[in-house]
C-alpha cells in the first residue's frame, strides 16, 4: 500500500462498489522492484493511522445518525416558520425583517457544508431525498456539482492545485505558496497587497449571491441537471410564495439578497478560518494524516460554536475523515489527538476570535509577501 490507497480510502467508504468502476481502468501493476513516488515517510505514524480508522470503523462513527439529521431538518423548517410567523404578525418593517433575515439565514446555512455526508453510507431512498433538499435549501452546491463539478468541495482535504486549476491562475486572493509564485511571474490581476482590505467587499458578502447562487443554477441548466433544478426551483417558488403576498415582489427580492448575503458572511468567515491562514502548497511528498494537519486547525469547541459552524470547527477530524457524518467529530477527536501525542504532530486549536483575526493577518503577509516578489524578484 501507499499513500494514494489512505486518500482513496478518505474519500470512498464502499471500496468493493467502487472497484466495480476501477477494475475497466486497470492498465497493470507496478513491479515491486519500481521505486515508490511517495518519497521517504513516517512508516509507523502510516500504520498507527491506518489502525486508527480501523478502530474508527469498528466503533460505527462512519454511520450516520439518522435522529441527529431529522432534527436538523427540523431546526430548518421550524427557523423557516419562525421566520415568516415574524413578517406576518409584526407586519414588514425593518426591524422585523432583519429579525426574519438573521433567521432564515441561520436555518439555511449552518447545515450547509455537511449534506453530503448523508450519501457516503446511506443510499436509502429517505437519506438522498434529505440531503438532496438540504443541499438545494442551503448556499450550497447541488448534489451534482457537489459530484461532478467541484469534487474539490467535496473533497475539502485537497485544494485545488493552481497548477492545475486555470481558474485559479486569475485568483482575487493569494495564500501560501501562490504569493511568491503571482509576484515572481509578474501577475497582477489585483493589487494583492491591499487584499486584507478588499476581501471584505468581494469574499463574504458576495461568494454565496454571485458564486454559488448564479452559477450553479448556470450549471444545472447548461448540464441539464433536471432533478436538481426542479429540487432548487421548489425552494425559491416556497420562498416567494411565502413573502410576495407579505413585501410584494421587490421587497421579497430585497429580503431574499439579504438572507443570500448573510450566508454568505457566514460561509466565508467559517469555512476560512481553518485554512487561509496554514500553509497549503504543493505535495512535499507527506503521508496522508501529517499532509492534512499540516494544512488546517481547529477552533475550541462548545455547543453554540458547535452548532454555529455546522461541527467545521472540528476541521482537522473533518480533513482526515471526510466522510464521517458531522455529528462524531466531537468522539473522534481524541483518538486523532492522541496518535499526534505519540508521534510529536501539532494538533492546533484556536480561540474562535483568534482563528477570524487570523484570517486576514494571513491575507496581509500573503499580500505583502506577493508586493515583495513583484518587485523585486
Amino acid at each position: 500500500e501507499d499513500a494514494a490507497d489512505d486518500a482513496f480510502h478518505a474519500f470512498h467508504q464502499d471500496l468493493s462498489f467502487v472497484r466495480k468502476f476501477l477494475q475497466p481502468l486497470l492498465i497493470g501493476e507496478l513491479a515491486p522492484e519500481e521505486p515508490s513516488q511517495d518519497g521517504p515517510q513516517n512508516a509507523q505514524l502510516v500504520e498507527d493511522f491506518r489502525a486508527l480508522r480501523q478502530a474508527v470503523e469498528d466503533m460505527k462513527l462512519f454511520e450516520a445518525d439518522p435522529v441527529f439529521f431529522a432534527l436538523l431538518l427540523g431546526h430548518i423548517l421550524a427557523m423557516e416558520v419562525l421566520a415568516w410567523l415574524i413578517i406576518y404578525l409584526l407586519g414588514p418593517g425593518w426591524v422585523p425583517s432583519t429579525l426574519a433575515a438573521f433567521i432564515l439565514a441561520i436555518s439555511q446555512v449552518t447545515p450547509a457544508l455537511q449534506p453530503p455526508k448523508l450519501s457516503n453510507r446511506h443510499r436509502a431512498w429517505h437519506t438522498r431525498t434529505l440531503r438532496t433538499y438540504l443541499l438545494n435549501s442551503t448556499p450550497s452546491p447541488p448534489p451534482s456539482c457537489w459530484n461532478l463539478e467541484l469534487p474539490w468541495l467535496l473533497g475539502p482535504s485537497r485544494p485545488p492545485d493552481p497548477a492545475w486549476d486555470e481558474e485559479a491562475q486569475r485568483a482575487a486572493l493569494l495564500s501560501g505558496h501562490l504569493s511568491p509564485q503571482y509576484g515572481q511571474k509578474k501577475r497582477r490581476y489585483l493589487p494583492y497587497n491591499h487584499q486584507h482590505l478588499y476581501f471584505f467587499l468581494i469574499g463574504p458578502p458576495l461568494l454565496t449571491l454571485v458564486n454559488f447562487e448564479v452559477e450553479n443554477l448556470a450549471y444545472m441548466l447548461v448540464c441539464l441537471q433536471w432533478t436538481d433544478l426542479l429540487w432548487a426551483a421548489s425552494f425559491y417558488i416556497r420562498f416567494f410564495l411565502s413573502y410576495i403576498p407579505l413585501y410584494g415582489v421587490p421587497g421579497a427580492l430585497l429580503l431574499f439578497v439579504a438572507v443570500r448575503v448573510l450566508e454568505s458572511h457566514w460561509f466565508v468567515w467559517i469555512t476560512q478560518m481553518n485554512h487561509i491562514p496554514k500553509e497549503i502548497g504543493h505535495e512535499k511528498h507527506r503521508d496522508w494524516g501529517s499532509w492534512q494537519l499540516a494544512a488546517t486547525c481547529n477552533v475550541e469547541p462548545s455547543l453554540f460554536i458547535d452548532w454555529f459552524s455546522g461541527h467545521l470547527n472540528f476541521q482537522i477530524e473533518h480533513h482526515l475523515f471526510p466522510t464521517m457524518p458531522r455529528h462524531n467529530y466531537r468522539r473522534v477527536a481524541p483518538l486523532v489527538k492522541a496518535l499526534c501525542a505519540k508521534h510529536g504532530l501539532s494538533y492546533e486549536v484556536k480561540p474562535f476570535l483568534t482563528a477570524l483575526v487570523d484570517i486576514i493577518r494571513s491575507l496581509k503577509k500573503s499580500g505583502n509577501v506577493w508586493l515583495e516578489a513583484y518587485l523585486h524578484q
